[in-house]
């Protein structure tokens, strides 16, 4: 009696673990046909081709091109930043320098590095 009760209840646990485990599908093909695909890239190069000018506008610009490997873009937008602000963290003077000597500004790039390298050193470690 005790050996067939051992084998009725975990058949009877696992039959209700598999009638809750319920698969439930969801319907993405209509959801996109309703909601449009927004390129925010290229939103924002609109709106800096408008004039506006942000620092996070020009921070975002220049990490989507350096992250894609179009340094020459890149380079654009950190020279519009770098145009607006110097208090920026060390790794924005680093990707600007990469994208400097990626199109052959290798003096630019150098006096980049310096000035970087002539911050305080307590500046430099609270912002990494």
């Amino acid at each position: 009696m005790q050996k067939k009760l051992a084998i009725l209840v975990p058949l009877i646990v696992f039959s209700f673990r598999a009638v809750a485990q319920k698969e439930t599908f969801y319907k993405t093909d209509k959801v996109g046909e309703k909601y449009a695909y927004v390129d925010v890239i290229r939103t924002y190069e609109k709106v800096a081709a408008k004039g506006y000018k942000s620092i996070d506008l020009f921070q975002k610009l220049g990490n989507s091109s350096y992250s894609n490997c179009e340094l020459e873009k890149a380079a654009e937008w950190y020279r519009e930043l770098f145009a607006l602000t110097t208090d920026l963290d060390p790794v924005y003077y680093y990707r600007y320098a990469e994208s400097l000597r990626f199109i052959s500004e290798n003096a630019k790039a150098d006096a980049l590095i310096e000035k970087l390298k002539r911050k305080p050193k307590s500046a430099i470690k609270s912002k990494v």
